[in-house]
């Protein structure tokens, strides 16, 4: 199954995060949202749904996606169900920053089961810091009341909190916020300072492999809890799962990048959110067919990226974890055609050596209860998945891995 990810108003938002790697109008959108063209919309529709195979895949993202309005939603669940085969799954998952989310909105993300990612980055003290509107206010008490109408109309959604200089340091607060507000599942970013547009400059982080590997050990006790995690965090859900025997769901730690399709407003088609660049672009939705986007020759080298894993990854006891890390993290040396490794290779070779006889004693429990209970058991105290797949090839439980 390739996955989708529509780019619902392009760079439009209502907030200026000052790592934003993606949008650019300082939380001031124009007056006339940049939104997808219904003829657009529909033409890729059709194509998408009859390659489908019985299972669909979308993610709206942004800028902000709810900038382009309820009736534009609306419009693309018509859509789904017009076109989609007999018996179909259709999943929906739609990353925001919550602010815009009232009464209306949360009933329409229940009734059509719409995955949810909010992006909120702590509690308020640390959240106002970066996470804020073109006129420099914070967010916080807006993207809470937006996460409360999720609540009362009992709508799925995961938090996406970006790591940065200012909460790395401060795993315990971070914590304890989340535990406040019993939120369960939970995903980190960490703060990157370069554009998806940029691609030929290399991928800058504004924390360093050593305070990132320090932030992920003392979080894996906390998730850890003694053998018995109640809360989802998906980095170590996903250490887990390949502790289990089962691949990963995080693109940067599969073996391959997955086939997912990144769509602009304007139909616009790129392979990956990091690689939103004419050099990487597939072709247009209005003037090739969903076949042909596959097809692109464009597409090939940029699936051969992952597995041009830098010299020292191939001899590294923790290969199998996070198979080089992700393509872009790399720094592609020219001069003497050699890549180099992750920038966060070093955070990664310290969480696994830190957790891995954790990691191993839990996922053996939870195959023997497995073995002895029959599949439904799961391992005790952890939060129940969520059924389907959103659109970067992760669990239903997690929007993707993309910041908004």
């Amino acid at each position: 199954m390739v996955s989708v990810m529509w780019k619902t108003v392009s760079e439009d938002c209502n907030l200026a995060c000052d790592y934003c790697y993606y949008s650019t109008c300082g939380g001031k959108p124009g007056p006339h949202i940049q939104r997808i063209d219904t003829q657009l919309l529909e033409k890729f529709m059709i194509e998408y749904m009859a390659a489908s195979r019985g299972v669909a895949s979308f993610a709206w993202q942004g800028g902000e996606p709810l900038l382009a309005g309820l009736d534009f939603f609306q419009q693309v669940v018509s859509l789904q169900a017009k076109h989609a085969p007999p018996h179909t799954i259709i999943s929906n998952a739609l990353q925001t920053n919550g602010t815009l989310i009232n009464e209306r909105w949360a009933t329409f993300f229940k009734q059509y089961n719409f995955l949810l990612g909010v992006s909120l980055d702590g509690p308020r003290e640390i959240h106002n810091l970066r996470r804020v509107d073109g006129a420099g206010l914070g967010s916080f008490d807006r993207v809470m009341k937006g996460i409360r109408y999720l609540e009362q109309q009992k709508v799925d959604f995961n938090i996406l909190t970006v790591i940065h200089k200012d909460n790395i340091h401060k795993v315990k607060e971070l914590m304890e916020f989340y535990n406040q507000e019993q939120f369960k599942y939970i995903q980190f970013i960490p703060c990157m300072d370069f554009r998806s547009q940029q691609v030929n400059s290399a991928g800058v982080y504004e924390v360093t492999p050593a305070e990132y590997g320090d932030f992920l050990c003392e979080v894996f006790d906390y998730w850890y809890n003694e053998g018995n995690p109640v809360i989802s965090i998906r980095f170590f859900d996903n250490l887990l799962s390949v502790y289990a025997h089962r691949e990963a769901e995080l693109c940067s730690h599969r073996k391959l990048c997955p086939k997912t399709m990144i769509l602009e407003h304007n139909g616009d088609a790129f392979p990956c959110d990091f690689y939103l660049h004419a050099d990487w672009k597939l072709g247009n939705v209005a003037t090739h067919s969903y076949e042909q986007l596959l097809a692109s020759p464009v597409y090939d080298t940029f699936l051969s990226l992952k597995p041009q894993i830098p010299k020292p990854c191939k001899a590294c006891e923790w290969q199998s974890l996070c198979h080089g890390g992700c393509p872009r993290n790399r720094a592609w040396l020219e001069y003497d055609n050699t890549v180099d490794v992750d920038y966060f290779c070093l955070s990664y070779k310290q969480i696994y050596a830190y957790a891995h006889d954790r990691l191993r004693q839990l996922s053996d429990s939870i195959r023997a209860d497995l073995y002895q209970n029959g599949i439904t058991s799961a391992h005790k105290g952890k939060p129940p998945g969520r059924n389907d797949s959103c659109a970067c090839g992760s669990g239903r439980k997690y929007k993707n891995c993309c910041m908004n």
